[in-house]
């Protein structure tokens, strides 16, 4: 065991053990982050990391089980005298508490209680649970992440912020991207789309969370109605990147504190984050690319990764020379126009995605057949916005499956089309630059062309993996 786990561990059974000594105290998140001796920004994150329980669910448990074993051993105690005591405000709260644990009403506990008791099985805990825990962690990280150590620069960000619920944030981005065009205030040659977290879910309750959606800037702003500035201070990150559903981005964060933890690194004060590659909406599986940022103290084990920015293709990241030929509108109009002409043109053999619009970098649609969704592939067209090219690229629905054709790819003698290097740093397996000096200027000439290149690039692919 190393020595920051065993920190970890040595003020965490600590808390455990003043909170079941004091359970008829005010126990804050403050009060016990202090006797912890952490920020209580950090506290309930490693609460959780190690218990595996939120704080407050773990206050109200305890003491939940504390009135059980009362009533068990003194059945005829008034109750009210109990409930008060251990911080319950009514008898109809606590009832509804006790029940949902425990499966009965109070006054049916009296009578049925050990055997309630000894069906659930109530295990106290460990630090040998949390740690026989760790190889499921390792196993899921394995599967799911990429992780670095990385050091990122100050970021100006203009931001929307917003106390509550997390279904607003696809339209608060829109807002801030049409806000940021229209002004010509974003930051294209480094563009990142960000969610801060000023309160954590796992401890604030859901309609009290306050987070910021966020978009870099190329220059300070002054506050306009709710858009206003937050600039994000330069600091050491751990970076995981994952490819996953909305619904295990929570177990992404919980399982990203635990390697934190289990790899002897400590949590800095500092902006929690999440960086979105993608418009998951477009994802064949709904998924979400996504980084999960943890600021962390600089010492002496930390050692700095290069990590390249994720881009859809090697090729595409090479010039950086900004062209400012056509605005971002006319670009995405463009590719909307494309996208229908070739819904219509092949209805009947091609799925399409959605137009992805989340960058000022590039956009794409994605074409796939009912034999490629089988095999988890698809086609990707992409307009470089920067670059002002269009190319087209095969990739797969995860990288699992990006990585198992790029090796057969990388294996063979076949190479009329550019491999991606690693597909660490891209999420295509293949790609090849259809159009290089595309001509606005006659819009179907130019869908013409594509249309060309990427069938044909399409029906060369297709002899090799339908083969």
């Amino acid at each position: 065991m190393n020595e920051t786990r065993q920190e970890y561990l040595k003020r965490i059974n600590f808390v455990l053990d003043f909170i079941e000594n004091n359970l008829d105290t005010d126990l804050s998140l403050e009060y016990l982050s202090k006797k912890a001796n952490y920020s209580p920004f950090h506290f309930h994150r490693v609460f959780l990391a190690v218990v595996n329980e939120r704080l407050n669910e773990f206050i109200i448990r305890k003491r939940i089980e504390r009135i059980a074993s009362i009533i068990l051993v003194t059945p005829n105690i008034q109750l009210k005298d109990v409930i008060y005591r251990y911080g319950f405000n009514s008898d109809s709260s606590f009832s509804r508490a006790f029940k949902k644990y425990y499966g009965v009403s109070p006054t049916k506990f009296r009578s049925k209680g050990k055997t309630i008791l000894s069906k659930i099985g109530i295990e106290p805990f460990s630090s040998e649970k949390y740690i026989c825990s760790i190889d499921n962690n390792k196993q899921w990280m394995k599967m799911n992440a990429q992780i670095t150590i990385k050091e990122i620069p100050e970021l100006k960000l203009a931001s929307i912020s917003h106390i509550g619920e997390f279904d607003e944030i696809g339209n608060m981005f829109q807002k801030l991207m049409e806000w940021g065009y229209q002004k010509g205030v974003l930051h294209t040659s480094n563009f990142k789309a960000i969610t801060l977290y000023h309160d954590n879910p796992n401890v604030t309750e859901t309609p009290k969370v306050r987070f910021s959606t966020c978009v870099t800037i190329k220059e300070d702003l002054s506050p306009e109605e709710e858009i206003r500035q937050i600039t994000l201070e330069k600091g050491i990150y751990i970076v995981g990147h994952f490819e996953i559903k909305a619904e295990e981005i929570s177990k992404a964060w919980k399982n990203m504190c635990i390697w934190v933890i289990e790899n002897g690194y400590e949590f800095r004060d500092g902006d929690f984050f999440e960086m979105y590659h993608n418009d998951h909406t477009s994802h064949p599986e709904q998924k979400f690319i996504v980084d999960i940022c943890i600021p962390i103290e600089k010492t002496e084990n930390v050692r700095l990764n290069k990590v390249e920015d994720i881009a859809l293709s090697d090729n595409q990241s090479q010039n950086k020379q900004s062209a400012e030929v056509l605005d971002y509108h006319s670009l995405i109009g463009f590719m909307k126009e494309m996208r229908s002409f070739f819904s219509k043109e092949y209805e009947t053999y091609f799925k399409l995605g959605n137009v992805y619009q989340g960058s000022p970098d590039y956009s794409y649609f994605s074409l796939t057949t009912e034999e490629l969704k089988k095999q988890k592939l698809k086609f990707v067209i992409v307009l470089s916005h920067k670059n002002l090219n269009f190319s087209i690229c095969l990739s797969g629905q995860n990288k699992s499956i990006r990585k198992k054709y790029w090796r057969l790819f990388k294996d063979s003698d076949w190479d009329k089309y550019h491999l991606a290097a690693s597909i660490d740093s891209s999420l295509s397996i293949m790609d090849h630059i259809i159009i290089k000096e595309p001509n606005f200027n006659n819009k179907k000439g130019l869908i013409k062309n594509i249309e060309q290149e990427t069938m044909k690039f399409i029906k060369e692919l297709n002899d090799i993996l339908l083969f």
